[in-house]
């Protein structure tokens, strides 16, 4: 597979993932309201947990076929990105009023998340055992957000739960929701495969790939959301789903993979070359989590100062972004 076919597959890939996710999202809430589940607990679990799919299968079969750099890079990469060019730019486009309540409970709990998986990858490497804790405190979470959601004043009450479809409808929803996961794994191999060819021919380390290119593409679906919320001027909204995707990131998709890997998750050292001298040391420890805390401390505390997300929050939250590519690029281009 030469570069140029590399990069062909990729993008294939990022659009079989998107179209699959889209697929997926939408017949497995259309299950759940025929099964009758209610909706409080469709948006608190379902939704929120298929839109995380494609981290999830990255960094899974990364997982399993030790890519560990792409496992852990595609997960902090995704939280880098929706916090520092997502809500950046949601924030500098369009200011973004905020639930006050809502974003104390999510955004501190995102910050006790990295926290945590710092904590635990200092010996770089996140085991089963280690995982365990991680899908422990996701378990938290959802049950937090269902209290929440349940005590939040809902603009429709109404439940869809028991909505009548006809045979062929619901076969057709079937049919949708198997190819809708079908093309998520699909995607997420190719992606895989092609991220991994690409850091070769390019002569970087995998990580980079995963940081950047991987991390952007299964975070284009926050984006479109993102942009969309906004022409609605709904920005409130992509605000709370993509704090909840970043825990979602960290707990259940670093959880989970943490469980497929024989040894877990293996934090590996890159050579980074500071002036004349190389340092052989695990990147994601001292460049990417300290950059994803940064940016969780400046939307927090932004967010907790004022009733909205405001321009210069945005502006700082992608100036940390642009800053920290620039400084990836000079590391490894």
């Amino acid at each position: 597979m030469g570069i140029t076919m590399a990069f062909l597959v990729f993008t294939v890939s990022l659009i079989i993932i998107i179209k699959g996710g889209d697929w997926f999202v939408d017949s497995a809430t259309t299950i759940a309201q025929i099964t009758g589940i209610p909706n409080i607990l469709i948006g608190a679990t379902i939704v929120s947990i298929a839109t995380t799919l494609p981290e999830l299968l990255v960094s899974s079969i990364a997982t399993y076929n030790q890519y560990y750099d792409i496992a852990v890079g595609n997960v902090i990469g995704s939280v880098i990105c929706n916090i520092g060019l997502v809500l950046g730019l949601v924030a500098i486009l369009s200011p973004a009023k905020i639930d006050r309540g809502s974003f104390f409970l999510k955004g501190g709990f995102m910050l006790l998340s990295c926290i945590v998986l710092f904590i635990l990858s200092r010996d770089t490497i996140i085991t089963g055992k280690e995982g365990s804790l991680l899908l422990f405190l996701f378990v938290i979470y959802i049950f937090l957000s269902i209290i929440e959601l349940k005590f939040k004043p809902q603009t429709n009450s109404a439940d869809h739960g028991f909505e009548k479809y006809s045979g062929r409808e619901i076969f057709q929803i079937a049919i949708k929701f198997v190819a809708g996961a079908a093309l998520v794994v699909i995607g997420a191999r190719l992606m895989v495969q092609s991220g991994s060819k690409i850091a070769m021919f390019l002569k970087v380390p995998e990580q980079f790939i995963s940081l950047t290119l991987i991390a952007l593409g299964t975070s284009l679906p926050e984006l479109i959301t993102a942009i969309s919320s906004i022409l609605k001027r709904q920005q409130g909204l992509s605000v709370g789903n993509i704090l909840g995707a970043n825990i979602l990131d960290i707990l259940m998709v670093l959880g989970l993979s943490s469980k497929i890997g024989d040894k877990g998750i293996v934090i590996s050292y890159q050579n980074i070359m500071f002036g004349d001298r190389i340092y052989n040391i695990p990147q994601t420890l001292y460049l990417d989590m300290p950059v994803a805390l940064l940016l969780m401390l400046v939307l927090v505390i932004g967010g907790m100062t004022s009733e909205k997300l405001g321009r210069i929050v945005g502006i700082l939250l992608m100036f940390i972004y642009i800053t920290y590519l620039t400084v990836l690029s000079k590391l490894f281009l």
